[in-house]
């Protein structure tokens, strides 16, 4: 361990910063393109010619976005190293047809996407982001950042068997927030509303893509601040922590001998299969696309593939002190231990031992501690887009992340130091 440290709590800081202001996936790719524009990186247009000019680029599509640095001096068979994540969390979404409502209250109709911890989004106050699509073609990001809906639960005094059954939720029936008071229930009040707040004329909006989110900010936990609480965790920490350590190297003025990329995909809460998420064609045609801007060949690109690594950083499991018997007994990831690197021999995370010797590398380098963690026998293993990346494009990938508690809830909990670690051992790798 021999490189000190790039990022400290200022980076934990920042963090909460970017959760707070990352109701959506939309929002996310836009604060993260902010950042990197600060760092000197230019979008690019997927329908436009690319050239081979060195520096820092990146494209976005919807609630994903690819970033990449060419150093000088770099062949077009030069290799990747990329740090991959993905922007959407479990939520509450609008249907094609919002506005519902019975008995004198106003109501959203929703959908659950992902797979939520539904009982998390009961008695909170919500608001409502996303996408607007308009008339003219283009899209205008919204954020209701206030206490505009609530998902009410019910009474204890109408449903004595939770205290012995446990709470049963239908996904259809309860989940519905309300908005309002009234009988008087409009098609389109909702699109009203939203182009209202969004300085729209009516009648602009055309199609959206919304969702519900806790107004809660981020805040540190605990006796000594040791522990950070926030929402959308699971996996904005990482898309945050991957465009800082980005950031960071191609800044840094030190030589490289890998093109540096950050690769934060949409839908990964849902299987990944979409036009911008991990199982679709955008991180491939951005690495092909750049080595054929330099001037590459198919036998260059097949080079600089098969000399690329994948880091997919996602959040994991820390040991749970109420439920340790849930994890498997020789592996307790604990909150501020450092990066997790996951590993599952039936290939739900893409790590192997070639894979460990690689970050366990990086870490060093970092001076930053790591732990390693394997699900319980006896329960089902999650996946990432670590898997879904290594069969679709052919490269060496490995499963890392963050021990969290509270996963898939609206609101999540870490270690406080865990994030800027997981960056310092980002920087090393993207160095190589």
């Amino acid at each position: 361990m021999s490189t000190p440290p790039r990022f400290d709590r200022g980076h934990t800081d920042d963090l909460m910063s970017f959760l707070a202001t990352s109701p959506s996936p939309y929002h996310a790719v836009a604060n993260a393109a902010e950042r990197l524009e600060k760092a000197g990186f230019r979008q690019v247009a997927e329908t436009d010619a690319w050239d081979g000019t060195y520096g820092g680029k990146y494209v976005l599509r919807g609630g994903a976005i690819v970033a990449w640095y060419v150093p000088e001096g770099a062949d077009p068979h030069t290799p990747f190293r990329v740090v991959g994540a993905h922007t959407d969390s479990p939520n509450l979404r609008v249907k094609p047809l919002p506005d519902s409502g019975a008995h004198g209250w106003r109501q959203i109709a929703v959908e659950v996407y992902g797979g939520p911890l539904l009982n998390s989004w009961l008695d909170r106050d919500l608001g409502l982001a996303g996408r607007l699509s308009l008339r003219d073609g283009t899209t205008h990001l919204v954020n209701i950042d206030r206490a505009l809906l609530r998902v009410p639960q019910l009474a204890i005094h109408l449903d004595r068997s939770v205290t012995s059954e446990g709470l049963k939720l239908d996904k259809q029936r309860h989940l519905q927030p309300i908005w309002g008071l009234g009988n008087d229930v409009r098609d389109g009040d909702l699109i009203r509303f939203l182009e209202r707040e969004s300085g729209l004329p009516e009648g602009e909006v055309t199609g959206w893509d919304l969702m519900v989110h806790s107004i809660e900010p981020p805040s540190y936990l605990g006796r000594d601040k040791e522990l950070v609480a926030g929402p959308r965790m699971d996996n904005l920490l990482s898309v945050h922590a991957g465009t800082a350590s980005l950031s960071a190297v191609a800044t840094s003025g030190r030589a490289l001998s890998y093109i540096p990329v950050l690769a934060a995909f949409d839908h990964e809460e849902n299987g990944s299969q979409s036009d911008t998420g991990a199982d679709g064609p955008l991180l491939g045609s951005v690495l092909e696309r750049s080595v054929f801007a330099r001037g590459g060949s198919y036998e260059d690109k097949a080079r600089a593939f098969a000399g690329t690594v994948c880091l997919s950083s996602d959040t994991g499991h820390a040991v749970h002190p109420n439920y340790a018997e849930r994890h498997d007994p020789t592996h307790h990831p604990r909150a501020g231990g450092g990066p997790i690197l996951k590993v599952n021999v039936n290939n739900r995370y893409a790590t192997d031992g070639s894979g460990r010797a690689l970050f366990a590398d990086a870490c060093d380098k970092a001076g930053v501690p790591f732990q390693s963690f394997v699900s319980n026998n006896s329960m089902p293993c999650g996946t990432t887009i670590g898997p879904i990346t290594a069969a679709r494009h052919g490269i060496k990938t490995v499963d890392i992340g963050v021990a969290i508690l509270s996963m898939h809830s609206a609101r999540e909990l870490c270690g406080a130091d865990d994030p800027f670690l997981l960056a310092n051992a980002l920087v090393a790798f993207l160095e190589g």
